[in-house]
């Protein structure tokens, strides 16, 4: 039997596990996966998935090819139950409001530091960039502030921490339990978790928090979590990666079909063109959206 997880060094903690850093002080830890061991003529986890969605057969007479194939037909007919077989358990530290982010997934299972029972660290998140509130995306930003003003505002968000942890420690000093001394602690202080999840949920997770429209801060906790969960469903992923609509694939509605059918059939083929023509639809936010097809279909 071979071991999936790799005893890498990695400079947190006292076991080594393989992990990578996240943001100014924290990390993603791979801790456990679920299968761990597999036979030494197995490449990976996936074979896990293809036992569970052929649990009528055998294997014996099962190619490798025939694995990675049976793996791409589930991802792209969505019938994704046999990937809950596989389950992965990290160990992450973050600052507090991407983990308000994180927990919003609540197929994970999470055990969180506690303040009650522990003294806050003083570490908190500073930005190694400053970006401006997005005009277009009420939730989003886009471009950065000036070097000055970066700079500037950086040290007016480091005193302000600074300040925060003083007083804490000062309520600490004079006897506040330390369930409310921490509520003047901000948003940007570094919590600990352990979160466990299926290899669904988890593409699911990867799903919203890779894509460029996510967070910047989340967006490298799920790229870190997705290169340490690589190595292990590398047949998986491949297929995430070909089929989900938020990575190379893509869902069309009904009006989409329609318009490339249109284009595809009309006798004005030759002068139908995809700049102008719209969707037989009166909603901006779907003429938004194939827009974004379009350009990523390469007819724009």
């Amino acid at each position: 039997m071979r071991d999936l997880i790799s005893r890498e060094t990695f400079g947190v903690g006292d076991v080594a596990y393989p992990g990578i850093y996240c943001l100014d002080h924290g990390f993603v830890k791979l801790v456990d996966c679920m299968p761990r061991l597999i036979p030494d003529d197995e490449e990976s986890a996936d074979h896990a998935i293809a036992e569970a969605a052929r649990c009528s057969y055998q294997r014996g007479t099962k190619t490798v090819a025939d694995d990675k194939t049976l793996i791409r037909y589930l991802m792209r007919h969505n019938h994704t139950s046999p990937l809950e077989m596989v389950e992965f358990k990290f160990h992450v530290k973050l600052p507090i409001f991407v983990a308000r982010q994180m927990i919003r997934h609540r197929t994970a299972s999470v055990n969180e530091l506690s303040g009650r029972y522990s003294e806050m660290l003083e570490e908190y998140y500073i930005p190694g960039e400053l970006r401006v509130q997005s005009l277009m995306n009420i939730q989003g930003s886009e471009g950065s502030l000036s070097d000055a003003d970066t700079q500037m505002t950086k040290g007016l968000m480091r005193l302000q921490s600074e300040d925060a942890f003083k007083f804490y420690a000062r309520l600490l000093d004079k006897g506040v339990a330390r369930e409310q001394a921490r509520v003047g602690l901000p948003l940007s202080t570094y919590t600990e978790w352990y979160w466990k999840i299926d290899l669904k949920n988890l593409l699911h997770f990867l799903d919203i928090r890779c894509d460029h429209h996510a967070q910047k801060e989340i967006q490298d906790y799920g790229n870190a979590i997705l290169g340490l969960i690589k190595p292990i469903v590398p047949w998986t992923i491949e297929a995430w990666e070909d089929y989900s609509p938020y990575r190379g694939g893509m869902i069309l509605t009904r009006y989409e079909v329609e318009t490339l059918r249109d284009w595809i059939i009309s006798e004005r083929a030759n002068d139908f063109n995809f700049d102008t023509e719209e969707l037989k639809v009166d909603s901006k936010l779907e003429k938004k959206e194939w827009a974004e097809k379009k350009l990523k279909l390469g007819f724009t």
